[in-house]
């Protein structure tokens, strides 16, 4: 019961708990409980590879709900176009979604990224009141910053 895992986990719980930060209060109870109830089943695979997905798509339904309650419409969309900020705010949408896209691949074949990333992403919602949507884009930047590395050391 007592795991590197567990240990782990529960460094993190303290973390969550000290900082007052819900969101990883939760997901670090969630995981310790699939951990105790179900490891060793199937089901944290899945979740792990589907998590990221699920997140996605909720944020996506979160993003579209002022559009469905009539809170944003085709006339502010034309406003946002109207300034700098808006075009700005498109160019960064685009890129962001690119470099997640690369991102997602580079945590797929470097498990040890993740590790950092993740490490990376508690550390900021911790410390830095930051929210814990980052990873995927960390991942995207770590990605163009290799290719970066890579293109000038050659």
């Amino acid at each position: 019961m007592f795991t590197q895992a567990f240990l782990f986990l529960s460094c993190i719980l303290v973390i969550a708990i000290v900082a007052k930060n819900q969101s990883l209060l939760i997901a670090t109870v969630v995981v310790m409980l699939l951990k105790l109830f179900l490891d060793g089943t199937k089901i944290m695979s899945f979740i792990q590879s589907k998590g990221i997905h699920w997140g996605v798509t909720i944020i996506t339904i979160a993003i579209l709900i002022p559009i469905a309650t009539g809170q944003i419409g085709f006339k502010d969309l034309y406003e946002a176009f109207k300034t700098p900020i808006g075009w700005v705010a498109l160019g960064s949408g685009i890129v962001v979604a690119m470099l997640s896209a690369r991102g997602i691949k580079l945590m797929g074949t470097n498990p040890q990224v993740t590790v950092a990333l993740v490490m990376g992403t508690i550390l900021g919602v911790v410390f830095l009141k930051g929210v814990a949507a980052g990873p995927v884009i960390a991942s995207g930047m770590t990605y163009l910053v290799m290719q970066c590395v890579t293109y000038f050391v050659k």
